[in-house]
């Protein structure tokens, strides 16, 4: 059970704990783990059209950076992650990419504010469509 974990991030410094969470996780199952970033396209949606490849190219390397930190702390707690960077819609490609390695786990952090009872926009949609398990966690605002 939890043999194949998905963790997505999104990079912020308040993700950390989310991540050594689902490495020690991962770690005592002996799971495989996929770190996930998506480079959110809404970003986009008010830039000119010569502004998009450049913003993109920056937000690709500040998620090339996070995958690395993250496989870092992975390997920290003998954990050995895949990585993949993707662009598009974060819930839709978490989703996606859930069902093509066929994740039996989401663990994910969320700027939910709990105490509301009220998730956030991509940890809700991920937690309503997902057809396997999600553990979110909910990370502070830095």
């Amino acid at each position: 059970m939890y043999d194949t974990i998905l963790v997505p991030i999104d990079g912020s410094d308040s993700m950390q704990p989310v991540i050594e969470d689902a490495a020690a996780f991962a770690a005592e199952r002996d799971a495989a783990v996929s770190l996930l970033y998506v480079v959110d396209e809404r970003a986009f949606l008010t830039l000119a059209d010569e502004r998009v490849d450049e913003v993109y190219e920056e937000l690709r390397s500040q998620g090339e950076a996070a995958l690395g930190e993250a496989a870092e702390t992975m390997a920290e707690y003998g954990v050995d992650a895949a990585t993949e960077l993707r662009r598009g819609d974060p819930a839709e490609e978490i989703l996606a990419v859930a069902e093509e390695i066929d994740a039996a786990l989401i663990s994910m952090g969320t700027h939910a504010r709990f105490e509301d009872n009220i998730l956030g926009s991509v940890s809700r949609s991920v937690v309503v469509q997902s057809k396997v398990p999600v553990l979110a966690t909910p990370i502070e605002r830095r």
